[in-house]
């Protein structure tokens, strides 16, 4: 049975018959495939996997990291560090430069009594606002320090890393190591560069720490593009979230086949106005906004391979479907399932995913327990 054949059937109407569109569907045995697959790859090659969690935002697939041998979790905000370790998670990376305001303290001392906390810093000012606020020598708060590896978004220079290691030491703090992201391999073919970039990055920042007399016990890196490729010479652990669902991007960036992708927005034809394009119920509210340069249209229609979602509005989504077959272009009133094209945003935009759990038929549905949990 071909790719595109198994994720018709994956997809298929009769799987989500009564539900209201659109809504974001999920394929737990595919689910479960991702994850344990990566989970694998992780475990053949020495690597601690601490998934993102920013991908999914929901504690029920948190738990299938976990069980499956994930080692920690990573997050991007105070907020959905409080929201798992409601759930029960208890060791929790927050691998962004927090600013720490009188606030924001407060938080992190309430965190701190459920979990380990692991902050990202990259500045002497961030170390001075947790010494201010009290934090500094919290038996239970330590730190990474984040490197700029090609992203040139947040880090600092590599060779500076073991300086500021050793200046938040010198506040109190404990710093476990340094982390970086490969964020620039989200391009065609750029993977295994800056695989290679994360690398050399995290060598100098290990040998910036030694010429400062520290360890750098966790060497943290990692994208869902470029895992696979992660020197583990230098790389201890690996920061993916995309791989547990996959989306249109991972296809077009051929990390992921249209048959790996767990997570679908279930559509409805509402309008066919001409023979060159039908409209969908689902926009930018549902499918949302992203579309790099390098992913044809706003998502993937399954079933249609030659039609291109160009155009969306809030609740529209128009489909060119001049170049495909007319015997497969959906007629008024069918469902669709489209593959979003930056997974993460869209489930940032729904508050429940609907579940497919077996074969059987059974479903369920689970909350996005952390949704809008920006800060």
């Amino acid at each position: 049975m071909s790719e595109e054949r198994r994720a018709l059937e994956r997809w298929s109407p009769d799987r989500w018959e009564g539900i209201p569109t659109p809504f974001l569907a999920v394929d737990r045995p595919t689910l479960e495939r991702n994850i344990t697959r990566t989970q694998a790859f992780c475990d053949d090659a020495g690597l601690r996997l601490r998934p993102h969690v920013k991908t999914h935002k929901m504690p029920e697939v948190a738990r299938l990291q976990v069980e499956a041998g994930a080692r920690g979790l990573t997050l991007a905000t105070v907020g959905e560090a409080e929201c798992f370790a409601d759930a029960g998670f208890d060791d929790l990376l927050i691998a962004y430069p927090l600013w720490t305001t009188a606030a924001v303290a407060e938080r992190l001392r309430r965190l701190l009594h459920k979990a380990t906390v692991v902050l990202g810093i990259d500045s002497r000012e961030g170390v001075d606002a947790l010494v201010r606020h009290g934090l500094a020598a919290h038996p239970r708060l330590s730190l990474l320090v984040e490197v700029e590896c090609g992203l040139r978004r947040t880090g600092v220079v590599p060779e500076d890393a073991g300086a500021l290691a050793a200046y938040a030491v010198g506040e109190g703090i404990t710093v476990d190591g340094a982390f970086t992201f490969p964020g620039h391999g989200y391009a065609v073919g750029a993977s295994t560069a800056a695989a290679a970039a994360e690398a050399r990055a995290l060598t100098s920042a290990v040998e910036s720490f030694a010429a400062a007399g520290l360890r750098c016990d966790v060497v943290s890196g990692g994208a869902t593009p470029t895992y696979e490729a992660t020197d583990t010479t230098i790389v201890t652990e690996t920061r993916p979230g995309v791989y547990a669902f996959g989306d249109a991007q991972q296809v077009a960036l051929g990390t992921a086949g249209v048959d790996d992708v767990a997570l679908a927005v279930v559509a409805t034809v509402v309008s066919a106005p001409a023979r060159d394009r039908i409209v969908l119920d689902a926009g930018s509210k549902t499918l949302a906004a992203d579309r790099p340069p390098y992913v044809d249209g706003h998502g993937l229609l399954v079933g249609v391979p030659s039609a291109r979602i160009d155009r969306i509005w809030e609740h529209h989504g128009v489909v060119d479907v001049s170049a495909a077959d007319p015997a497969v272009v959906p007629r008024v009133g069918d469902r669709v399932a489209v593959l979003p094209n930056h997974v993460c945003t869209a489930i940032n935009l729904a508050d429940r995913v609907h579940v497919h759990v077996h074969d059987g038929g059974e479903r369920e549905m689970w909350s996005v327990a952390a949704r809008g949990l920006n800060a």
